[in-house]
């Protein structure tokens, strides 16, 4: 005999298992599954009060919903996938070493930044991915709070006495715990593909690195630059030039690294999610059972249709001025890497020109970006930056040419991208016109990173 819930205050397990198939028909999905093993784990979540576990080994509903250790693992699986990831040697150690050490003393004659106290590291793809997992965590998690809105918006009650009031509000742990493995399963493919790819530490141009340091992805170079004629020696130093000097740029301006960072995080906190493609994705049937190998399913179903295609006017804001200041960070790196290579490597002409190849080709980290944030993410500018940093050099030399860097109310904006003689002669003062409201909303976040650490 059912004399109703053993708690009080909670609905009937057959009431709720009504008030689940109301919801299957609502959003028009079969409700003919055998839904006893999803109304079991949801009794154990009642009882207990805290978020249910689908199958992803190793987590703790004591740490929240999302686990991202699982995550990363997932992460490095899939890059394994991708063939052998040897640990670099001591043979290879021992060559960044020279390398670093002759890229300094040619940096040191060029810019006025000073070099990089850590000392420079060879990675694995899979090191690559467990020592810069945390900064892409910070940047994704308002993403996971989106995607968390619109699913428990496919499930909101007309009102308060709606009978689907309850249940959705018990549902909440359970939506949590699927949106974080459904977006948990992308980024990991995403991550994954990255780190493939990318060839030194920050190649993407964001610093994701916990300290400045110069690192090298052997195994990567080796399979992005053997189609060049050129000694591989020459292309391992004209990279560890490279990201010498754009690790000497973010140790020197500590607010680069940071503010670049909480404009990714700006632009994810105003992503809005596209309901329609989450109930086009998403099977009810298989939330009985739910893997992490059915949320990997679900993730590709939802690839590249997660975000609403329009951008609010804000988003179209951070990402331009996101835009600009990348682009002045790669054509600064351009330019100084320009005035020392011109010099001391012959084949530096073709080294340039295979850089700004990759660049122009939308590869693994646009794709990150575009997939994870919907953020198409590419500096366009980079030529212009570099002409305005030389016209600096020019007119006021090294030292007046990174002077530029050390308040960002004295940056080059797009406007002084166009015309880069007038910024040089100029004596513009203050941020850009109408940047007031995004300054403060940054400086807010940048607060917030500094009592993180």
């Amino acid at each position: 005999m059912n004399d109703g819930p053993q708690n009080p205050g909670q609905p009937d397990p057959e009431e709720m298992a009504e008030q689940l198939r109301r919801m299957m028909e609502q959003l028009g999905l079969p409700a003919n599954g055998d839904l006893s093993s999803f109304m079991t784990q949801l009794s154990q979540m009642l009882a207990s009060g805290g978020p249910v576990v689908f199958g992803a080994p190793g987590s703790d509903p004591s740490e929240g919903p999302v686990d991202w250790s699982h995550i990363k693992d997932m992460a490095r699986h899939f890059t394994a996938s991708h063939g052998p990831d040897p640990t670099p040697g001591q043979q290879e150690r021992m060559a960044l070493l020279d390398a670093s050490r002759l890229a300094d003393s040619w940096l040191d004659r060029e810019c006025e930044f000073a070099q990089v106290n850590t000392p420079p590291a060879c990675w694995s793809r899979a090191e690559w991915i467990e020592h810069t997992f945390s900064s892409w965590q910070s940047v994704v998690e308002p993403v996971l709070v989106s995607l968390t809105e619109a699913m428990t918006g496919l499930m909101s009650p007309d009102g308060p006495d709606d009978p689907m009031a309850a249940f959705t509000q018990m549902m909440g742990p359970v939506l949590r715990r699927m949106s974080a493995m459904l977006y948990g399963a992308q980024l990991a493919q995403g991550l994954g593909e990255l780190s493939t790819s990318t060839v030194t530490g920050t190649e993407i141009g964001l610093q994701v690195l916990s300290v400045p340091q110069v690192v090298l992805l052997p195994t990567n170079i080796a399979a992005s630059w053997n189609d060049l004629d050129l000694d591989p020696r020459d292309v391992e130093l004209y990279l560890v030039l490279r990201e010498s000097a754009r690790q000497r740029l973010f140790n020197a301006v500590s607010w680069l690294g940071p503010q670049l960072l909480a404009l990714v995080e700006h632009y994810a906190r105003e992503i809005r999610i596209d309901s329609s493609a989450i109930e086009d994705a998403i099977d009810i049937d298989d939330l009985s059972h739910l893997t992490p190998e059915k949320a990997q399913d679900m993730a590709e179903r939802l690839q590249g249709r997660l975000f609403e295609p329009t951008r609010t006017p804000e988003q179209e804001g951070v990402l331009a001025r996101l835009e600009t200041l990348l682009a002045l960070i790669e054509g600064w790196v351009d330019e100084v890497t320009f005035q020392v290579a011109r010099t001391w490597l012959p084949s530096h002409d073709q080294l340039a020109e295979a850089v700004r190849r990759r660049r122009a080709t939308s590869g693994p980290a646009e794709v990150f970006f575009q997939s994870l944030l919907g953020l198409e993410l590419r500096p366009r500018r980079v030529r212009d930056a570099a002409n305005l940093w030389a016209a600096l050099r020019d007119a006021r030399g090294t030292l007046g040419r990174d002077q530029v860097w050390n308040h960002p109310d004295l940056v080059p904006t797009a406007a002084d991208l166009d015309d880069p003689l007038g910024y040089v002669s100029g004596d513009r003062q203050g941020p850009a016109e109408g940047g007031d409201d995004l300054d403060a909303e940054l400086e807010k976040l940048l607060r917030d990173h500094g009592q993180d650490d």
